[in-house]
C-alpha cells in the first residue's frame, strides 16, 4: 500500500451567503464545511492520492459526525482524529463581486483544537506511514496551544522521515492570542523541506520584506525570484520555495500564477486570466495540493509547478472550500488552455 500525506489543522462549518448576497440578505446560509489543511486533504484524495486529516474535534455530535462523512466520502483518511472540549469552529463567507471585496467572519474562539493541549495526538501512530506531512499557518494562529502543537507536529513528521511542507498563510484577524506570526511561523519553517507563500506571507510571516505592488497591474517576475532566493537564503533546511502571484483587478477578477525557486533554477508558470470568480476561498489550498502531487507524481519540476497553477485555477470555478476535480481534469486544463467549451 502507498504511504500516505498527511495534514494537520481545524475544519470548520462554513456558513455562506447564498450566490453573491450580503450577509442575512435573505434569511438563510449554505452550510458546508472547510478549512485549509482539510482542503488539502480533500484535494490529495481527488487526485488520486491516499491522504490523511488529523484535528481535534468535539465528541460525537451532529456537525462532527456530517463532517467525519463527509471526509470518508471523498476518501479522505481520518483514523486519527481525536476529541477533546471545546466547540465546533464556524466561519461565514460573503462572496464578493465586481469591486466588493469578499469578507469572511470567524467564530471559532474556544474551539475543540484551540483549547486542545500539546501530546493530544499520537504522532508515532498518527504520521507512521507518512511520507509527506503538511501544515498552514493557520494553525498556530488558533491559539497559543495550537502553535504549540503545531511546531510539536512538524517536529514529529521530521523524526518519522516525512517531507515537510508548510503554507505560510497569513490570517491577520486570527492571530490576537498574544504573539505575533513572525515569533512563531519562523519555527515552523526551520523544520520544512518546502515553503509555499505569497508575498505578504513571507512579509508578515517571516518578517522578509520586499517592494511589490500586487495592484500595479503588472507583477515584476524579477522581485519574485528575489523574494524567493531571501526566503531559501534565511532557511537552509529548505528545499523549494513556491510564491503564488495573484493580480487582484476586482473581486471577480483575478490574474493566477506562480513560481518555484529550488536553489538551482527559478521556474513560472503559465498566467491564467480568471475572469469570472465563483469562489477563491481554498484556491491557495488547491495550489498547495497541486504542489505535493506533482512534486510527488511528475517527473518535471515545470510540470509539476503548472500542475499547481492549473488545480487552483480550476477551484476559483468550484463553490465551496472543497476541490470537486481529478487530475485528469487539471492535465486537461494544461494542455488545452481552458477554452470552457462544452464535452460531449
Amino acid at each position: 500500500m502507498r504511504p500516505v500525506i498527511t495534514t494537520f489543522g481545524e475544519v470548520m462549518l462554513r456558513l455562506s451567503a447564498p450566490a453573491f448576497e450580503r450577509f442575512l440578505q435573505s434569511a438563510q446560509f449554505l452550510a458546508t464545511f472547510g478549512g485549509g489543511e482539510a482542503n488539502v486533504a480533500v484535494a490529495l484524495a481527488q487526485f488520486g492520492l491516499r491522504s490523511r486529516f488529523i484535528t481535534v474535534l468535539p465528541p460525537g455530535n451532529a456537525l462532527v459526525n456530517a463532517l467525519l462523512g463527509e471526509l470518508r466520502r471523498f476518501g479522505v483518511d481520518i483514523d486519527h482524529v481525536v476529541y477533546g472540549r471545546g466547540r465546533f469552529g464556524a466561519y461565514f463567507l460573503e462572496t464578493g463581486s465586481n469591486q466588493r471585496p469578499s469578507k469572511v467572519l470567524y467564530d471559532r474562539d474556544y474551539s475543540a483544537i484551540a483549547l486542545a493541549q500539546p501530546g493530544v495526538v499520537n504522532w508515532d501512530e498518527g504520521l507512521s506511514d507518512t511520507r509527506w506531512f503538511h501544515i498552514t499557518g493557520i494553525t498556530p494562529a488558533i491559539s497559543k496551544t495550537a502553535a504549540a502543537i503545531s511546531i510539536e507536529a512538524v517536529q514529529a513528521a521530521k523524526r518519522a522521515g516525512a517531507t515537510v511542507s508548510v503554507d505560510l498563510n497569513f490570517r491577520k484577524n486570527l492571530w490576537n492570542w498574544g504573539s505575533q506570526p513572525t515569533d512563531i511561523m519562523p519555527n515552523l519553517v526551520k523544520h520544512a523541506d518546502v515553503c509555499i507563500a505569497n508575498e505578504e506571507d513571507c512579509q508578515k510571516c517571516l518578517g522578509i520584506e520586499m517592494d511589490i505592488d500586487v495592484g500595479s497591474g503588472h507583477l515584476d517576475t524579477d522581485k519574485y525570484r528575489t523574494l524567493a532566493e531571501k526566503v531559501l537564503e534565511a532557511y537552509g533546511n529548505l528545499r523549494q520555495v513556491a510564491i503564488t502571484l495573484r493580480e487582484s483587478k476586482s473581486a471577480s477578477h483575478n490574474t493566477w500564477s506562480a513560481c518555484l525557486h529550488n536553489r538551482e533554477e527559478f521556474l513560472l508558470s503559465r498566467r491564467y486570466e480568471i475572469t469570472h470568480i465563483v469562489d477563491r476561498v481554498g484556491g491557495g489550498d488547491s495550489f498547495a495540493a497541486g504542489l505535493i502531487y506533482g512534486l510527488l507524481e511528475i517527473d518535471s519540476l515545470q510540470d509539476a509547478l503548472e500542475f499547481a497553477t492549473a488545480a487552483s485555477c480550476l477551484k476559483h470555478s468550484i463553490p465551496g472550500d472543497f476541490v470537486r476535480f481529478g487530475a485528469d481534469e487539471v492535465r486537461s486544463l494544461m494542455k488545452e488552455g481552458g477554452s470552457g467549451r462544452v464535452q460531449r
